[in-house]
């Protein structure tokens, strides 16, 4: 029999692993920084609380839950990307308290994040969750081959799953025991089909989902959709089936008309994007 926490279903196998550290590095003897991360494997969700606190992550505190492009992203758009991260982004998490989950790996705005919270100084907690199957792993006992973790994370959570998109429940659970009360919000951008999953599970999860508009791909057909404006011809066939309105346009519609999901343009100037992500973390209303 299968065990089911919200949107996750495991199967009450070993539970979790003991947590270990992975060390990055450029492999010289001079390497002056060695970058290190605590990582657990945790195979049934009912174990993912204690994972978390196994690994030094208690306590409730503001969530920025970060999805969207990965290796589908153009080098055009991770440039023009940039400057959200190290501008608005990484500092703002820094100045909140808050902590930021992604998918861990070292491609798109993933590798953007780390890359602002090295450039920037900050010392925020950024937490991977990536599925086992599909990422390269040095475990001491075990390691495997796969796409490569982004070295300036500071914790990675590996979870059940052959394919990308299975970590995505998981990430959404993960994001709600760490914010433990406190608000949490989700921010896309760009994008491709797992990231439609990303957020709809977030919205499973009650998060609001901020749509950073004018970044390309699922970040622009949600938007639109947002707008009141027609989906682009074959929509259908890139999202995920358990968004199951079947009318043109509708899986997108359905996905808005949760209420949770809103859009702002990445033309808005950094305190504008500032301003808007900050009153969603922390809790602040702007009055009449």
């Amino acid at each position: 029999m299968s065990e089911v926490l919200t949107g996750i279903e495991t199967h009450p196998s070993t539970g979790k692993e003991q947590p270990f550290r992975l060390e990055f590095g450029n492999g010289k003897i001079a390497d002056a920084i060695e970058l290190m991360a605590e990582v657990i494997q945790v195979h049934r969700s009912t174990d993912l609380s204690i994972a978390l606190s196994e690994i030094g992550l208690s306590g409730s505190r503001p969530i920025l839950v970060l999805v969207g492009g990965a290796s589908g992203i153009s080098s055009e758009d991770m440039a023009r990307l940039n400057l959200l991260f190290v501008k608005v982004l990484a500092p703002l998490a820094e100045s909140l308290g808050a902590a930021v989950v992604d998918g861990g790996t070292d491609t798109g705005i993933m590798q953007l994040m780390g890359k602002a919270r090295a450039a920037t100084g900050t010392n925020f907690p950024l937490i991977g969750v990536a599925p086992s199957g599909k990422v390269a792993v040095s475990h001491p006992e075990r390691p495997s081959e796969g796409t490569a973790l982004e070295p300036n994370h500071t914790h990675f959570v590996i979870v059940p799953g052959a394919f990308w998109g299975d970590e995505c429940p998981w990430m959404a659970d993960l994001a709600s025991l760490l914010a433990d009360g406190k608000p949490s919000v989700t921010v896309l951008i760009n994008g491709g089909k797992v990231t439609w999953r990303d957020a709809w599970e977030s919205v499973r999860a009650g998060r609001p989902v901020l749509v950073i508009a004018g970044t390309g791909r699922t970040a622009d057909e949600i938007a639109s959709a947002i707008r009141g404006e027609s989906p682009k011809k074959g929509l259908e066939a890139i999202l995920p089936g358990d968004m199951s309105d079947q009318a043109p346009g509708g899986k997108a519609k359905h996905l808005v008309a949760s209420g949770l999901v809103s859009a702002v343009d990445l033309t808005e100037d950094d305190d504008a994007l500032v301003t808007v992500i900050r009153g969603m973390l922390s809790g602040e209303t702007k009055e009449d």
